[in-house]
């Protein structure tokens, strides 16, 4: 593998250039303003905080635009093309900006030079692996809750897209210097136990599952496991002593074969809470107590009732029955009041489409503590997921013999095009997953479209090296061409998508991004020769060229990562 040479042995043509990020290019503008405001040629005000600076959607505008004429001149008493007209010829001295335009009321749109837009390349390579990083969730110190499958059967195709998408909103996440603690809520209290151990027993018993019970291969499968590996005749024990052992033991080989198929998905958690635990540490009584404390519980007709419509909800909650037995709120209560005890400034739920009757009433709850909805408690609802394939649906698992499985998914596409395919839509719209396009390994297929991209990259910089062009030289006003000038910009804006995603939790953010980076990468790719013409020597420009390469590397790479997608070397 070719080493790029040290820093030292670098002739950077331009070196002393100015660069221009889109993070430089806001702080210019803030501090052209103050300048300007200084100077008196501002009226006094108050500037704003954040200065907004995006792509045009058409590139004939120039190369970034921003909005902030429009979003400061009302407090500084000015109409929105006189403050453009004021700032814009403050931006037109700085280095590196070729031409500054004033666009409809007052839109601002910059051009920069080849050199300031080429740089870019270089910010890339230098920063490697931490390009795409900011600091905006520092000092934050986040739960986040995802999956949560019930122990009773493998993880479905709708738990599966959790697992891809809180994965990568947890990489999303920890990239603007968030704490994250990745949580699987283990729901091993309730009905649905007693369910599963009543279906184990009657499959090691041969006979059918019960009415309201579990069937598949998996859970004769389980049977035979617990009958294997107990040393008593489970069979020959009264019925309550075997389902109380299958119970027992099923429940962890289940949830065992479940953390497996998340590590093989590449999912990993650091908590596994047990929701029984509320219940034997005296947790939920502590909730009660803090809300009595707090005047929010009342009694009616011999059951204990949380005031949620106090807090926005429809209807107020019972927590305890007329017979002392807890309702499923008062888990919910113990459970996220336990969160915020274990210091946690913000808890995200992600949730299942089934769930979005339980927002409101959560929201309630987390009013009734005193917190903050939607700031310390957050709830995501995702739709569910439809496998196709030729346009038929795909229903029956061979495992699980009523829903496809994540192993089923995995065994068809392969971790990467499931991981892909689940996070790069949102969340918030029902997703159809065509298996045939994501066994097609051609541009078509999202997922390889962009690790072909990756691939390339590593293809072209091992075919420069055995030509004998590396990066000795770089002289980013050469980067001219118009396909050049696309792939820079694109590449520049991996900080701001990421942040957004962050923002917004929405990680398919960074795959969509990541496909357009593709595209403009195989247009560079089509258009501009890294490598010389057969016999002729390299030139700077090639030289110059195999940074931009690189640096498209570093970026499709570190946006891969943050979706738990592999970058392949060779495809």
């Amino acid at each position: 593998m070719q080493v790029a040479p040290p820093i030292a042995a670098i002739n950077f043509t331009h070196s002393d250039g100015p660069t221009m990020t889109p993070a430089e290019l806001a702080a210019l503008i803030a501090s052209s303003l103050r300048a300007l405001q200084s100077a008196g040629a501002l009226p006094a005000g108050e500037l704003p905080s954040d200065v907004v600076v995006e792509r045009p959607k058409n590139r004939e505008h120039g190369d970034w635009a921003t909005n902030v004429a429009m979003q400061a001149s009302s407090q500084l008493g000015l109409k929105p093309r006189e403050f453009a007209e004021l700032l814009a010829p403050e931006l037109q001295k700085a280095d590196g900006i070729a031409k500054v335009e004033i666009a409809g009321p007052g839109f601002i749109n910059i051009t920069l030079s080849a050199g300031a837009a080429g740089e870019i390349a270089r910010i890339i390579l230098d920063a490697g692996e931490s390009f795409g990083l900011g600091d905006s969730l520092k000092g934050q110190n986040l739960n986040l809750e995802f999956v949560s499958a019930n122990p009773t059967g493998p993880i479905h195709i709708g738990g599966t897209r959790w697992a891809a998408v809180g994965d990568s909103l947890a990489r999303v996440l920890q990239s603007q210097g968030a704490k994250v603690t990745r949580e699987y809520y283990f729901n091993d209290h309730g009905a649905q136990i007693d369910r599963f151990a009543r279906s184990l027993l009657a499959a090691a018993r041969g006979q059918e599952a019960p009415e309201d019970g579990y069937s598949g291969a998996y859970i004769d499968q389980i049977a035979k496991q617990v009958l294997a590996e107990t040393a008593q005749d489970v069979l020959s024990l009264a019925e309550e002593q075997a389902q109380e052992v299958f119970r027992a033991s099923g429940v962890e080989l289940m949830f065992a074969e479940i953390r497996q198929s998340l590590h093989d998905f590449g999912v990993d958690f650091d908590v596994f809470f047990h929701e029984n635990s509320l219940y034997e540490s005296g947790a939920v009584e502590k909730a009660i107590a803090r809300l009595r404390d707090l005047g929010h519980m009342y009694e009616l007709d011999g059951a204990l009732w949380l005031r949620t419509t106090e807090f926005g909800d429809d209807r107020d909650r019972v927590v305890l029955k007329s017979d002392g037995e807890a309702a499923y709120i008062a888990g919910d209560l113990a459970y996220y009041l336990d969160k915020r005890g274990r210091g946690f400034d913000r808890c995200i739920y992600m949730l299942g489409a089934d769930h979005h009757g339980y927002v409101q009433r959560m929201m309630a709850m987390c009013a009734a503590f005193g917190d903050e909805p939607n700031v310390n408690l957050e709830i995501m609802i995702g739709q569910l997921v439809n496998l196709v394939r030729d346009g038929q649906p795909v229903r029956m698992s061979k495992r699980a013999g009523t829903v496809v499985t994540m192993e089923d998914l995995v065994e068809i596409v392969g971790v990467d095009a499931a991981r892909y395919a689940l996070v790069r839509s949102s969340i918030n719209s029902m997703l159809d997953i065509d298996l045939a396009l994501l066994e097609k390994r051609t541009n078509d297929n999202p997922v390889f479209y962009v690790q072909y991209a990756h691939a390339r990259t590593k293809q072209v910089a091992n075919n420069a090296a055995s030509l004998g062009v590396d990066r000795s030289e770089f002289d980013p006003a050469l980067l001219s061409h118009p396909s050049e000038e696309e792939l820079l910009a694109k590449l520049t804006e991996l900080p701001r998508v990421v942040a957004q995603a962050a923002e917004f939790r929405e990680p398919h953010r960074v795959a969509r991004y990541l496909e357009e980076v593709a595209g403009a990468y195989h247009r560079w790719y089509d258009q501009c020769r890294v490598t010389p013409m057969s016999g002729a020597a390299a030139e700077t420009i090639h030289r110059s060229r195999l940074w931009l390469n690189d640096a498209a590397g570093v970026v499709l790479r570190n946006g891969l990562s943050l979706l738990g997608v592999s970058a392949p070397e060779r495809m």
